[in-house]
């Protein structure tokens, strides 16, 4: 297996792109991340166009990476299209780096695009509402609902029935059994996300730039009690591009601002009972990558995890080996996991904040490591930053996520 370098790293701003198509933004990220790496499309070997819902909204249905990629020349070479949910850009990297590291390619390049906001929201709730994917999260509902029953929400709390969506009910039940079997409190979970709203008030490219306190998530919408509206990714859209090449390959570009691959890792999800959680793939993704890397949690700088809801932060960061089990929630409440505290946790504002255009979100925690790693973010520059942890999951199966991609970046 061959060294592997990130060269060239784009992101679009995440919002409501309601005049650009999911192709259109697509090469916006992809002309960023070549002009980042110095390359042209003649340097490129192999190309991955990761996508999930851009038939159902735009009605474009195959080879969705060959329409958006042609118009800045990348032809002839090997484009592949990739569906993998919201790890969709994720597994698009690891592709990537699989052709890079098993010598097939020596420069390859990674994109991520979504558009996700329609002014026809049954093609939104088309996409989203798949029969499969209900069908999952529908018998979780069933079978583990009862055994969060006595975990009730304050008397004052109202809900929002037309706020409802299956998919946090999941990660709402997830969040109780926590609770009842940690002690970790409401508003524990809403520290994570006061923290990551906090963290985007740094980023430019970033959905929502507003700063909330915990007492203001609290105050939000409930959806699935424990969460809030501002503790839940929003609809977004956007794209983000990665170019990546092997060490013989690393002396035609800019060289000092490359950030080396150390590890790339994919799990899919499995039948495990619902409370081993050292058996998720999460946690299993992370500690191969861990392996392969030579390196352990406490080496990491600085992550950025999948935040589709608040209350998953706090549990990726115990999968992950950052803290102990049970003590996600009282990390975000120190401040160990703010800017300037012991690990930096979703400095870009998270999916939360940042915003969760679904297959482009896994390239977007690469942009944000990598200019981490580069000393590049600015005011929201983690200091000294060495070793990132990316981790991404994709739609839901069972107990848990579908897929897992970890990825860890060092820089030398």
């Amino acid at each position: 297996m061959r060294d592997v370098f990130v060269i060239g790293v784009g992101m679009t701003p995440f919002g409501r792109h309601m005049d650009k198509s999911c192709a259109a933004m697509a090469r916006e990220a992809v002309i960023l991340a070549m002009t980042d790496a110095g390359a042209t499309a003649s340097d490129l070997g192999v190309a991955f166009y990761a996508n999930t819902v851009q038939g159902a909204i735009e009605g474009q249905y195959g080879i969705k990476g060959q329409h958006a990629l042609r118009a800045l020349g990348i032809e002839g070479i090997p484009v592949f299209n990739v569906e993998n949910a919201c790890s969709g850009s994720g597994a698009a990297l690891n592709l990537a780096y699989s052709q890079v590291a098993g010598g097939f390619a020596d420069v390859a390049l990674a994109v991520g695009s979504e558009k996700l906001n329609t002014k026809d929201a049954e093609k939104r709730f088309a996409a989203f509402n798949q029969p499969d994917d209900v069908a999952a999260v529908t018998r979780f509902l069933e079978t583990y609902n009862p055994l969060v029953a006595d975990v009730v929400p304050p008397p004052s709390v109202v809900i929002d029935p037309a706020m409802r969506s299956i998919f946090m009910d999941a990660y709402a039940i997830n969040a109780k059994q926590h609770m009842k079997k940690h002690g970790t409190t409401w508003r524990q979970i809403a520290a994570v996300a006061a923290k990551n709203h906090g963290h985007s008030t740094m980023n430019p490219l970033a959905q929502f730039q507003n700063a909330m306190s915990i007492e203001e998530i609290l105050a939000g919408r409930v959806i699935a009690w424990p969460l809030t509206l501002p503790m839940c990714a929003p609809i977004s859209d956007g794209a983000t591009a990665t170019i990546i090449c092997s060490a013989d390959a690393l002396k035609r570009f800019n060289g000092k601002r490359a950030i080396r691959i150390l590890a790339s890792v994919m799990r899919s999800g499995t039948d495990r009972d619902f409370l081993d959680v050292e058996n998720t793939a999460c946690r299993l993704a992370a500690f191969e990558a861990y392996d392969k890397a030579g390196i352990g949690p406490k080496d990491i700088s600085v992550a950025e995890v999948h935040d589709a809801s608040a209350y998953a932060e706090i549990a990726q960061t115990e999968y992950l080996g950052l803290c102990e089990f049970g003590a996600g929630g009282l990390m975000a409440e120190r401040g160990d996991t703010t800017l300037g505290g012991r690990i930096p946790v979703n400095v870009s504002g998270g999916l939360e904040s940042k915003g969760h255009p679904v297959a482009a979100t896994g390239l977007a925690q690469i942009h944000e490591l990598v200019t981490q790693l580069r000393g590049e973010a600015g005011k929201r520059g983690v200091e000294g930053a060495r070793f990132g942890l990316s981790c991404n999951g994709g739609g839901f199966i069972g107990v848990e996520e579908a897929i897992t991609c970890v990825t860890l970046l060092g820089r030398d």
